[in-house]
Formats: C-alpha cells, structure tokens, sequence
C-alpha cells in the first residue's frame, strides 16, 4: 500500500517534489533536496541532546552530599558544645562558685572526653583536612606570631594553595608536562596569590609591631618562597605525600632559611 504527498509552495504556486511513503517494515528514504525549497526533513537527531544521569553516579553524589551534611553538623554540634562547656566554666569561675585551677583542669577534661565522645557521629576523619589543621597548629606551637616564617607558611598553604586548586579546576585545561594532574593556571595563580596574601598578612602583622622588616628584602625573599612552594606542589607525588603536609612544610624550610637573622 503506497500513499503519495505532494507539496506545493504556498507563494510560487509550483510543485516541489512528491514522494511515495510505503508502510513497510523498513523506514522510507528521505526526499530528495531542491535547495531552500525542500521541506525539512523530521529527523531524531535533536533527542540525542538529552542526557540522563547515570543512576550510580547520581547516588554517588548524594552519598557524598550526605556525608559532608553529617560532618558539618557534627562539627557545628561539637564546637556549641566545646564553646558551652568552657563559658559555663568560665561563669562559675566569676561567681567564685569554684576556684580557676579547678575550673581549668575540669575543661581539660571534660573537653577531652567530649572529643572523644563525638567521634561516633562523623561519618569519616578525611586525611587532607585532617593535616590541613595539624600543620595550623604546628605553626603556631613553633613559630606563632613573632617570626614571619610561620606566618607565610599559614599564607601560602591558606591561600595560595586554596586559590590554586580553584583555579586549576576552573581554567586548568592546560596541563603541566611532568604532572597531568597539575595545570598551569593552578600553579601560576598559587605563585601569585601566595605572594600577594603572605606580604598581605605580613604587613598586618608589621603594623601590629610583632616584627619589623625591610620590604624591599622581604619581598625578595617571598617571592623565593612562594616559588618553591609552587614547584612543590607541582610535583607528581601526592600519592605518597599529601600536599597539605609537604606544600607548608617546603614553606616552612624555605622560609626559615630565608628570613633567619
């Protein structure tokens, strides 16, 4: 069974082109193309646009949103609570209801087991935030505030390392040749912002009066600083040396050497 079209242009009055569609099995051919004045041909092609995300890499994501959402309040819970326990003492210490050094030995305990306690709640200890805050707290048991060294290490790590990674995600098509990991833009920008952010901070600190410094120097020395934190956390090693611990810890290095009297 065989069924003929024609069709005709609604302003030239003229035949285009017929065709007979057979209602077979087989799909019909498609009708042969006279320039702008062939109808368009339905075709399926635009449906190929759609995409439907896979169902395990949408759970995936969820699993993951899930976990950071535990984590986070968690976190939140236990800081309310360490931040209760230390003002209740401290209101008690006030009121002369118990003695400071009582006070204090009891927030030194208690703290700890509220620590301890909590860690049911997390859904897991995540190994880079993890050195991410011992490295916080290395800095400042070593160096705290008095020497530049530990205040570039917190800078470099903070922001040059943090304003690496985004923009290694953003714009980090073009990769380094030794490591496909790392990008140019990611590398670039910690070099840039490392520097910018360490003079930035020590600067405050300066105007504090916590150190004086030649600035003509001091950036020279930065600026050799901020280099050797970059071509570290360039290299191809993550796997053995997570980047949080080796980024501040070349810093650290260099940055001792560097500004020692």
């Amino acid at each position: 069974m065989t069924l003929s079209l024609s069709f005709t242009h609604p302003i030239l009055s003229r035949h285009v082109h017929s065709t007979a569609l057979s209602l077979s099995s087989s799909p019909p051919p498609p009708p042969p193309g006279f320039f702008f004045f062939s109808p368009p041909t339905p075709t399926s092609l635009r449906f190929h646009f759609l995409y439907r995300v896979p169902q395990r890499a949408a759970a995936f994501s969820a699993a993951q949103t899930a976990a950071l959402f535990q984590d986070t309040a968690a976190s939140a819970a236990v800081l309310a609570g360490a931040y209760a326990l230390v003002f209740t003492f401290d209101t008690l210490t006030q009121k002369e209801l118990i003695q400071q050094n009582l006070s204090r030995k009891l927030v030194h305990i208690l703290s700890g087991l509220l620590f301890a306690f909590s860690w049911p709640i997390f859904r897991e200890l995540l190994g880079g935030p993890l050195y991410y805050v011992l490295i916080l707290i290395l800095c400042a048991l070593v160096f705290w505030r008095e020497s530049p060294v530990g205040v570039i290490s917190l800078a470099m790590m903070c922001g040059g390392d943090g304003v690496a990674d985004i923009m290694g995600r953003r714009f980090g098509s073009s990769k380094i040749p030794y490591n496909r990991n790392k990008s140019w833009v990611g590398s670039i920008s910690m070099f840039v912002f490392g520097f910018f952010i360490s003079v930035g901070v020590l600067y405050y600190y300066s105007v504090l009066g916590y150190f004086q410094l030649d600035w003509g120097w001091t950036m020279c020395r930065v600026a050799l600083v901020s280099l050797v934190a970059t071509v570290v956390e360039s290299l191809p090693f993550t796997t053995v040396v997570d980047d949080n611990i080796s980024v501040p810890l070349a810093t650290m290095i260099a940055a001792y050497f560097s500004f020692r009297p």
